[in-house]
């Protein structure tokens, strides 16, 4: 049912009505081939007495290669400290994709759908698997290099290559909310 509402929301983003884009701006460049695209992501958060919390930060480095069409490098990087919570020590998780997005070009408002691939690892207490899955967004420019955005994405997971079946319903959702930049 979770998985449902959360599908539901991607596919909302993408079809934003037409009344919902602002009036098309004469100075906003667009998402042509040859652009650049840097983002930047970060959450956290503690218990009450902030003595045991996680903090995470993701960045990525995108290039159009037709006009809507982007490829992207992303690295994530995660610190958890639950020492004081659970005595489970703290941990340094990392991962790293590449994913192929494609924007409809909506003005300010750029919807996106795509698909990512990729490896997370880290501690030894973490296990290191590949993942590939769809993903979905949305960026609103607030000028012409700038834009916030929101994705989701769904991780399958492939920790045993041999049972591929299995690995169907081990995954999970990734949410983020972010700034970029395009030149």
């Amino acid at each position: 049912m979770l998985r449902k509402s959360f599908l539901t929301a991607a596919v909302a983003l993408l079809l934003l009505p037409a009344s919902a884009v602002l009036a098309a701006d004469e100075d906003f460049p667009g998402l042509d081939q040859g652009t650049f695209e840097l983002t930047l992501t970060g959450s956290g958060s503690s218990n009450n007495d902030a003595d045991a919390g996680v903090a995470s930060l993701q960045g990525s480095f995108g290039y159009f290669l037709i006009d809507q069409l982007e490829i992207l490098v992303r690295q994530g990087v995660g610190y958890a400290d639950n020492d004081n919570l659970t005595g489970g020590g703290t941990s340094v998780t990392a991962s790293t994709a590449v994913a192929l997005d494609y924007h409809f070009d909506l003005d300010r408002w750029q919807p996106f759908i795509g698909v990512g691939i990729g490896y997370n690892y880290g501690d030894s207490d973490v296990d290191e698997t590949f993942f590939a899955g769809p993903e979905a967004g949305v960026k609103y420019f607030v000028n012409s290099t700038t834009f916030i955005y929101g994705l989701v994405q769904y991780q399958w997971f492939f920790d045993d290559a041999e049972d591929i079946e299995d690995n169907t319903d081990d995954g999970s959702f990734l949410y983020g909310v972010g700034i970029g930049f395009t030149w």
